[in-house]
This record gives C-alpha cells, structure tokens and sequence, in this order.
C-alpha cells in the first residue's frame, strides 16, 4: 500500500564541490536520481522533480517543476514541490542522499503527530532536506522570500513547532543512511558504502 501522499524531490544544487551534476553520477548501472525516483515511486502515489534544469531529467518521464524563487536555495525547491503537489501531506527528499532507504522513509512518512514539519536528528544535525512538509506551510514560506529574510529552512523551522525524530536510537537504522553526496570522495566512500547497505 502507497502513501496517498506526494514525493517531492529536489535536485536544484548546482554540483560545484562535485564539478559534474551528481544526481547523473551512476551507482549500480543507474543514476542516482533514478534509484531516487524508484524508491519514491515504490512508496508514495505522486512523485514530482523539481529543478531548474528539466532538460537533463527528461529520461525520468515523471512531472517536473521549476523553482518560482531563482537562486533561492533549498527553501526555494521546497516551496515550488508544496504549490505544485496536488496533496497536504509531502515527502521532500534531497536527489544526493543515495543511501536513504525504504524503512527510514516509511518510518518518517507514518509517523503519527500534527506537526506541518517532520524530521530527523542523525550524526549530530537535522537532516532538513529529507521529511515531511505540510502544504499548509505555502504562505510562510512565501513570507520569508517576500520579506527578505535569510531564505533557509532553518528560518522556516524557526517560525514552525516541528517533530524531530531521534532516528538513531530507532532499531532498524544504520550509519550513514543520510550522508549526502557532494564531493568525488564522498561518491566514491557511497559506492563502497552501498554494497554493505
């Protein structure tokens, strides 16, 4: 059973610590915005890409869209997922966290509680970039850009009671499931990585 509920993924990063656009970069004969995308579309009913570059993500053949805040950063990719996703409940997940898995997903996305943000606490920080986003959270997020107020999630999370799960005190998770992907060393520690995964 689906999540009746929309993915959100996000891949407007520019790469510079990369030098090439990462989410292209294979993993197991695939890129890993594919193994993102199929993960996402084994668990929710709606999947959605946003990115400022919809050309290279053609071959996904699944709805993209742009950000409305150019050069805005994370908050902004979030913020054009939410007006575009045609339901309340989201799940946003970064295209560079390839070790994300099913159970950590489905952990975060059944979690039972009112608040319009759901996120983890894992190797010492909040992983914004990876839980659940009300939609009710458009006009604040709006209000942020038009007031020009530093335009990042923390400003967000700052304005909003969020629940924020202790994930690594959960049996089922494992080290490293959010490290996210920016350099060609922490690409090739990921590949390693996966094979025990």
């Amino acid at each position: 059973m689906k999540f009746n509920s929309t993915a959100i993924i996000l891949s407007g990063g520019k790469s510079k610590r990369m030098g090439v656009n990462k989410s292209l970069l294979k993993l197991d004969g695939k890129t890993i915005i594919e193994h993102t995308v199929e993960l996402m579309k084994s668990l929710f009913c709606n999947v959605i890409l946003i990115t400022n570059r919809p050309k290279e993500y053609e071959f996904l053949n699944i709805p993209m869209f742009e950000d409305i805040y150019k050069e805005k950063g994370p908050l902004a990719g979030i913020h054009s997922g939410l007006l575009h996703s045609t339901t309340d409940n989201n799940f946003v997940i970064s295209c560079d966290t390839p070790l994300m898995n099913s159970a950590t997903v489905k952990f975060i996305a059944n979690f039972n509680t009112q608040h319009p943000i759901t996120l983890c606490k894992a190797d010492g920080h909040i992983q914004q970039l990876v839980g659940t986003y009300s939609k009710l959270l458009l006009p604040i997020i709006e209000t942020i850009y038009e007031n020009g107020e530093r335009h990042s999630v923390y400003s967000l999370l700052d304005k909003v009671e969020s629940k924020i799960i202790e994930i690594e005190k959960m049996d089922f998770y494992k080290s490293d499931t959010f490290l996210n992907m920016n350099t060609m060393n922490d690409y090739y520690h990921i590949k390693k990585l996966r094979q025990l995964h």
